[in-house]
């Protein structure tokens, strides 16, 4: 796989590629064997809960995060993490939750779930890469970066390539969705209806080189985040501006363009058509009509944006790279920002069930923030 699509987002790519073996050749190594991540065991580090974590959910009471070589922790307060036995070392971009049913996803095509709020899991899901699979098919062993589930039965799974997943069955069986547009066009693909007259964000500083450009161009861009709102519409956002709306669960996509070239990381659904869409360079975007117009929030930083999470009454918590974490109390009011230091590059955002503070989790592991 390329290394561009070992990621949540392109800044994890180095940090998403562990070292199960050296080389016996390296200095201070010693001989081993490569340890197929798949197949293999989580093992069971002290330090997991200050290590790279990407995605958190609420499940029975207590919460689940998730990261790389397949760790699995939980917690009863956010405070006192202690890790989970998994079937795999694979790492874990996205976890989501309906009660206490819990579904992780990430490399290797990899899909666990958890009956029991994420004390015990199985695979019902994995595909990783062979070297048979060189030149075929891109999204054999492609990560998956975002999970979504209406309920206990119906589900989505996406990630790199456009690979796009679905299933009926609370994910017993995962079947192949059609998203992106089978078309190389830069508009937006076959299906790009977006508003063509909305004035691009202002960039000037924004340069990309041929090869960027080139990535622009794939019929398949990679698939970063999927959010419902409530109008039970579904919303992904992708590489290079691109975005794919559903209004009829899943069955059917149309292809949008942002008024901006650049990848959005993540997604917040509110009431109605009302959607959020935050990533690279500190650019965000809101909508109202599930991306038919969009509006440019202004975010005060050009450091990347991660991940979120909505709060009451059109309200956001967003955090990214070097620690930055962007708070607005209610839809429309200014975001003010803030800085975590201790957190580094910053993955998601959990609020707790109680009180104003939120969970982060990224490559420093997880933290509690709130804005004062």
């Amino acid at each position: 796989m390329a290394p561009r699509v070992l990621r949540k987002c392109g800044f994890f790519a180095a940090l998403l590629l562990p070292a199960f073996a050296l080389p016996a050749d390296a200095p201070g190594a010693k001989a081993s064997v490569w340890v197929d991540p798949a197949t293999a065991p989580a093992e069971i580090r002290p330090l997991a809960a200050k290590s790279l974590l990407l995605d958190i959910v609420r499940s029975g009471g207590h919460y689940v995060a998730v990261g790389a070589r397949g760790d699995v922790l939980l917690s009863d307060d956010g405070q006192a993490w202690r890790q989970i036995e998994v079937p795999t070392r694979a790492t874990f971009t996205a976890v989501t939750a309906i009660d206490t049913q819990v579904w992780a996803v990430g490399h290797d095509g990899m899909i666990l779930h958890s009956t029991d709020a994420g004390e015990h899991w199985r695979v019902q899901r994995k595909d990783p890469w062979q070297a048979a699979d060189a030149g075929g098919d891109p999204t054999k062993g492609a990560p998956l970066l975002d999970v979504l589930f209406l309920d206990e039965r119906r589900g989505f799974a996406i990630g790199a390539y456009s690979l796009a997943l679905q299933t009926a069955d609370g994910g017993e069986t995962w079947n192949p969705m059609i998203v992106a547009a089978k078309s190389a066009d830069a508009g937006g693909g076959d299906d790009d209806t977006g508003d063509s007259s909305a004035k691009r964000a202002d960039d000037s500083k924004q340069t990309f080189s041929a090869a960027e450009l080139k990535v622009g161009q794939e019929a398949t861009p990679h698939l970063n985040a999927i959010a419902r709102t409530g109008s039970g519409a579904l919303f992904i956002v992708a590489e290079r501006g691109s975005a794919f709306r559903s209004r009829d669960n899943g069955a059917t996509w149309k292809r949008l363009q942002l008024p901006y070239d650049g990848s959005m990381f993540g997604v917040l659904g509110y009431e109605g058509d009302h959607v959020l869409a935050f990533g690279l360079r500190g650019h965000a975007f809101e909508s109202m009509d599930l991306g038919d117009h969009w509006t440019l929030v202004t975010t005060g930083t050009e450091l990347s944006l991660m991940g979120g999470a909505a709060t009451a009454d059109g309200g956001a918590v967003i955090a990214g790279a070097n620690g930055v974490v962007l708070v607005r109390n209610k839809a429309g009011a200014p975001l003010r920002s803030f800085v975590d230091q201790s957190a580094g590059i910053i993955a998601t955002v959990l609020p707790l069930e109680k009180g104003p503070a939120v969970l982060l989790a990224g490559e420093n592991g997880i933290s509690r923030f709130e804005a004062k």
